[in-house]
């Protein structure tokens, strides 16, 4: 039976009788190194699913690297790094590099030789410890909270013997690898489902729902096949493009992160609000989206009101076709590869508008158009709705985890 007391810090509850209370800057110190005079070029990142990682690794998502980095702090193998505007949200991990990093970041490491930095990042990764921090932010956003490290140190920890912290890490690492692997057969089996609905999409966009019919030669390679009565044109003799710039009013703003890749549909973020851009584009409703920057990412959407969007955009409308149908298309993995064999810059791929217009697509009538939406809409549901319940297993997988972290940080559940 393990002996308890309150600890007096809310966030923490109760604790063991023979663990201690202190505060951050006495069990860990900050590095605080500057790269002035420069002692690596080797650029770290860090990432809320990857830790610190080589910014090379990145991707292109987020902040870009300076090109010049006197100003960078440096990072060392064991360090807990931290991104002080992002800390609230779970932005910790530890560097397994030497390596300059953006100077909003803080470096930390245990101050006792024998304690095990891994227990104090395990700190870092519970809610309860993240929600304490909130208290501590200067900011609007959540997400872009800035903690100052003078409170950062004030804040209190549990702190068990240097010999339960390490049993505590090795526990905790073994039993989080098993959960990480689960929830990685869960991201499989999702990646897996999204392409299986871009292979219906593609298939029903240019074949159509009827099997029975007869089929031509469409003339275009990435095509093949369409049934007798679709016709081929250029995708601008179908659909238009519109190019107002927004100059007056207020419209709700879409950015590139506020539509989901693959799945057409619209995602809330906290930077999305009621903009006043001048130089975006005016979006009406029944306009159809595609996301030109990364196209890889498939970012296509039917505009459900009006709205001003970002000019990585491009905007479709047509008075003859379907917009829904068009949304399909660009939804379907022939058109992506086809845009994708023709984006130009390496770290940036952009679609070239000019080469989209003049794409030959395959288009039925009108009603034909009407019944292939109203099917890819449907089935398209009952797809997302499979995604949905792997998405869940994984949200269910992540919750246990933080929760097992918190019960053994604290001492609620111990190792020996």
């Amino acid at each position: 039976m393990i002996k308890m007391k309150e600890s007096g810090v809310e966030w923490i509850g109760q604790i063991p009788e023979d663990w201690k209370l202190k505060r951050l800057k006495i069990v860990l110190q900050e590095r605080n190194e500057n790269n002035n005079p420069v002692k690596t070029d080797y650029i770290l990142s860090l990432t809320n699913d990857k830790g610190v990682i080589p910014y090379s690794e990145k991707g292109d998502i987020g902040n870009k690297s300076k090109d010049d980095i006197t100003g960078y702090k440096l990072a060392y193998p064991n360090d807990i790094v931290l991104n002080s505007m992002n800390v609230v949200i779970g932005s910790v991990g530890i560097s397994n590099y030497f390596g300059a990093v953006s100077p909003v970041y803080y470096m930390l490491r245990p101050r006792n030789k024998n304690d095990d930095v891994r227990y104090y990042n395990y700190i870092f990764q519970t809610k309860e410890f993240q929600n304490k921090l909130k208290g501590y932010g200067n900011g609007i956003l959540e997400i872009r909270m800035r903690i100052q490290m003078l409170k950062l140190n004030t804040v209190e920890l549990p702190v068990p013997s240097s010999e339960e912290q390490v049993k505590i890490a090795d526990f905790l690492d073994k039993k989080c690898s098993q959960i990480n692997a689960l929830i990685k057969i869960q991201e499989k089996e999702i990646e897996k489902i999204k392409q299986y609905k871009q292979a219906v999409i593609s298939e029903v966009v240019t074949k159509g729902l009827d099997r029975s019919v007869k089929m031509k030669d469409s003339g275009v390679e990435w095509i093949g096949e369409v049934p007798v009565d679709w016709e081929v044109k250029k995708l601008k003799f179908c659909y238009k493009n519109r190019n107002t710039k927004y100059t007056l009013g207020e419209f709700p703003y879409i950015a590139l992160e506020n539509i989901e890749s693959f799945s057409g549909k619209y995602v809330y973020t906290e930077t999305n609000s009621n903009y006043l851009l001048e130089g975006s584009i005016i979006a009406t409703k029944g306009d159809v989206i595609f996301g030109k920057l990364r196209p890889y990412l498939t970012k296509a959407f039917l505009i459900e009101s009006d709205s001003c969007v970002s000019t990585e955009f491009a905007v479709f409308y047509s008075n003859e076709n379907n917009s829904e149908f068009l949304k399909y298309l660009f939804l379907s993995y022939r058109f992506i590869d086809i845009i994708n064999s023709s984006t130009y810059g390496t770290k940036m791929p952009r679609a070239n508008i000019d080469f989209i217009n003049n794409l030959e697509i395959a288009l039925p009538n009108l009603k034909t158009q009407q019944e292939i939406s109203e099917y890819l809409e449907k089935k398209s549901n009952e797809i997302d709705n499979l995604i949905q319940i792997k998405k869940f297993k994984i949200q269910k997988l992540q919750d246990y985890q933080k929760s097992l972290i918190y019960e053994y940080v604290t001492g609620k559940k111990r190792c020996i």
